[in-house]
Parts: C-alpha cells; sequence; structure tokens
C-alpha cells in the first residue's frame, strides 16, 4: 500500500493515461513507415530531409560564408558547435546530401544530446514531483515537438538542455545556471527574453550573470568562428524577418504562429480559390485579435509578476518570457518545446494549470489529420533507402497548434495575476519590508510593518 492519499493516487494514474495517446501514435507512425517506407504526417514533407537542418548548415562551419552567403540567423556558437561535431573532409564538395552519408559524426551528435535530454528532462521532472515526472518526462522527450526536432537535426535539441540546465532544478550552482542561460541565448537569438526575465523578480545579479556569459560566449565563439558580427546578425535577422511569408499550402507546415497562415491569405497564393474573400479576411483579422490579446494577457501577468514576484514561481516568469518571444515571430513548430518544458513543471491543480496541463499533452501527440489530399509526390526517403510516393495533406494540427500554444499562454497568464491578486488580498503589504516601495494595487490593504528588531519590544 502506498501512503500517498487516493486523490493524489488519481491525479498521478491521469497523467499516465494521457501518455497512452502518445504511446498509440508512435506506434501509428512505425507502422506507417515499415508499410510505406517514410514517415507520416505531421512529420515534414520531404522524406529526404531526415537531420538535414543540421548537414545544411555543417558545411558552413567549414567554409567561410555563413552570414554573407548563406544569410544566416544563427550565433557563430552554433557553427563553432558544429565544426566540432563533423568531419572536415566531408564537405569538400557543399552538396548536404553527399555530406551526410559520409559524415555519421553529426548524427551521432545528435542522437546522444537527444537521449542526453530524456535523461535530463527526467531527473528535472523528478526533483518537481517524483509521482509524475515518467509521464511528463516521456511526454517532453517522446513527444511530437521533440521528436520533430530530432528528425529535422534542429540544434533546438541543445538549445533545450541549455534551457532546462539554466533555468530548470537540477543545478545549484548560479555560476553553472548562468552559464547554460548564456548558452541558450547564443544558440537562439529570441530566447534573450529568458535571460532578462530575473528582472521581474528583481533579481539583478542573476541577469547580470547570464547576460555577462552570453556577451562572454558569443565573443569567444565569434572569434573562434572568425565571422558573425553583431552587425552582420542583425542585418541577417532583420533580412529574414521582412522576408518571410507563406506562398503554398505546404507552408503552414507545422507552425508556432498563426504568421503563415495570415501571409498565405494575404499573399499572391489564390486562396480565393478555395475559400471566399469574406471568410479570408475574417480568418486573419480574427488570429491577429487573438495574438493580440494572448500577447496582451502575457504582459499583463509579467506586470503582476513584478509586483508580487514571491507570490509567482520564477520558471513561470521564465515561461511568460519565451512565450512572448515566440508569439511576435515564426521560429518554427517545434520551439513549442521551450514552453512545454516550462508547462509541465507546473502543480496539477486549479483550471488554469490543470487545462495547461491537458494541452501540453495533447500537443505532444505525433499525429495529425488531413483537409484533403495534395498531389502525390515522387520522394526519396533517406531512413529506408528507396523512392517513395509520398501523399500529404493540409493538417488540421497545422492550423490548431499555434492557437493551442497561445492558449496554455493565456490560461498560465491568468492563473499568474490571479496568484498575485490572491496573495495581496490575503497578505496585504504586511511583512514585506523590502517591498514597501511598491504600488498599493488594491484598497484597504495594509502597508509592510518594519520587522522588529532583537531586543526591542512588541506593540503595548
Amino acid at each position: 500500500m502506498t501512503d500517498a492519499p487516493r486523490p493524489a493516487r488519481q491525479s498521478v494514474w491521469i497523467e499516465y493515461a494521457l501518455i497512452v495517446p502518445i504511446i498509440a501514435a508512435i506506434g501509428y507512425t512505425t507502422w506507417f513507415f515499415f508499410r510505406n517506407h517514410y514517415l507520416p504526417q505531421p512529420f515534414f514533407y520531404e522524406p529526404s530531409g531526415t537531420w538535414m537542418d543540421w548537414y545544411s548548415l555543417t558545411q558552413w562551419s567549414q567554409h567561410a560564408g555563413a552570414y554573407e552567403v548563406e544569410r544566416t540567423i544563427y550565433p557563430p556558437l552554433s557553427f563553432v558547435l558544429m565544426r566540432l561535431f563533423s568531419f572536415p573532409h566531408c564537405y569538400a564538395l557543399t552538396y548536404s546530401e553527399e555530406a551526410r552519408a559520409c559524415d555519421w559524426l553529426g548524427g551521432v551528435a545528435l542522437t546522444a544530446m537527444w537521449l542526453g535530454t530524456v535523461v535530463l528532462t527526467f531527473l528535472s521532472y523528478r526533483k518537481v514531483d517524483r509521482r509524475t515526472a515518467l509521464p511528463r518526462a516521456f511526454a517532453m522527450t517522446f513527444g511530437f515537438p521533440m521528436i520533430y526536432a530530432f528528425e529535422r537535426g534542429n540544434l533546438l535539441i541543445f538549445c533545450y538542455a541549455c534551457i532546462l540546465l539554466g533555468f530548470g532544478p537540477l543545478l545549484k550552482s548560479a555560476w553553472l545556471r548562468w552559464f547554460f542561460a548564456g548558452l541558450a541565448v547564443n544558440f537562439k537569438v529570441y530566447l534573450v527574453g529568458a535571460i532578462v526575465a530575473p528582472l521581474l523578480r528583481r533579481r539583478w545579479v542573476a541577469f547580470e550573470g547570464m547576460l555577462l556569459f552570453t556577451v562572454l560566449i558569443y565573443l569567444a565563439s565569434w572569434y573562434i568562428l572568425g565571422e558573425g558580427s553583431p552587425s552582420q546578425i542583425y542585418r541577417n535577422i532583420t533580412s529574414y524577418s521582412t522576408g518571410f511569408g507563406a506562398q503554398a499550402a505546404l507552408d503552414l507546415w507545422f507552425p508556432a504562429t498563426y504568421l503563415p497562415l495570415k501571409t498565405l491569405m494575404t499573399g499572391t497564393f489564390p486562396i480565393y480559390t478555395v475559400v471566399s474573400s469574406t471568410m479570408a479576411d475574417g480568418l486573419v483579422i480574427g488570429v491577429t485579435i487573438f495574438t493580440r490579446v494572448i500577447q496582451a494577457s502575457i504582459l499583463i501577468a509579467a506586470a503582476a509578476a513584478w509586483l508580487r514576484p514571491e507570490a509567482v514561481p520564477p520558471r513561470r516568469v521564465v515561461f511568460l518570457a519565451i512565450a512572448f518571444a515566440l508569439s511576435a515571430s515564426e521560429a518554427g513548430g517545434y520551439t513549442e518545446m521551450l514552453t512545454l518544458v516550462f508547462v509541465f513543471m507546473e502543480k496539477r491543480r486549479g483550471f488554469e494549470r490543470t487545462t495547461a496541463l491537458y494541452i501540453a499533452y495533447f500537443l505532444s501527440i505525433p499525429f495529425d489529420f488531413t483537409l484533403g489530399l495534395l498531389p502525390p509526390l515522387v520522394r526519396y526517403s533517406y531512413l529506408a533507402n528507396v523512392e517513395v510516393i509520398a501523399q500529404y495533406g493540409v493538417g488540421v494540427m497545422s492550423l490548431l497548434r499555434p492557437g493551442l500554444s497561445m492558449i496554455i499562454a493565456g490560461l498560465l497568464s491568468v492563473q499568474t495575476v490571479r496568484e498575485v491578486v490572491a496573495d495581496i488580498r490575503n497578505q496585504g503589504w504586511q511583512n514585506r519590508w523590502r517591498y514597501r516601495f511598491d504600488w498599493p494595487v488594491l484598497p484597504g490593504v495594509l502597508r509592510p510593518s518594519r520587522p522588529q528588531q532583537a531586543g526591542e519590544e512588541g506593540p503595548r
């Protein structure tokens, strides 16, 4: 018999039940692959592109031109890492497919890093809650965002490990946490908000430490690579952000936001042959308003966390910063892992957090439904080493995932505001002497009283 109360045991079994669809979808994917020799939707629509996010960029770690020719937006650290885990002789020619066949070290590095994230995630979640560590770690590391990033060979796997070590519960050393936070920002620039998040909790030393390591790591990697100046990165990011746009239905494949959908509706694609102009315009307006409402809720929650930092979990503040950054730009659907990792650290309590956890489990299912089929494609399957006739369609989950991810952000924003308001009403401002200059947000709360010094008599 276990000492845990019955409601707690039932809660755990609910989470184990939530990973059953994930296991079933993995089983279906395996069956589909052995039957058709390519991975089904929602995996990438180019069966020949396995690990190509890695190999298409690794050639620029061996040759100059990453920022002037390729116009990459990655900081130099990414290319330093790829240079470390690659064989230079495989990149004498700049064809990434041939390099992939030659350079097996890159595949080993990606696989080892993914297995490492499995272990790190389980250990982190076990420190948060031993009872739910296994189902949540399984959903996180075998769920769709993670295995999609692994199949693509994306550097997010390395970045995820740094986020987990920099902002998770595993490391006690502040210096090590700052170091890994600096690594994370040097992998993905949009994570700069994560190192600014401690300012909402008035943690100036943590912010300064992470900023220091971010700058030092950038300067060191820039020196090693020999290119990647701030002006080059800024120019490429600006060019990428202004030139992004969906031109075909396949450009809606696993997005992180509704930006591809909006650009498809307003671009040159003949969308009016599929839907009416009224519906297209209404859809653009609707997703724009929805996105702005979620972003506003995140900003309100951030302000609430600044007012009462002790009432909000530290990792929630990091989640809010990353969620806002990802909602403002299109970085690919696999970036969901950078927010889901913090969602799975929430307690399954209350409507907002429980619903957010349910949605997180749902987003982890590697499965999709299609709205009609597109013309079949003759493609080469790298995993099966044969030519296949691949059949894809417009995925329902590609349209739902961005909205569900933003709903999670909205739910946890509401939860944050509720926690702050409850703390103000219940605690007032008493016993918060170091916060005595805070604004009196709600009327009728008591001002903080100065702590009684040793030897002083209390009020008579």
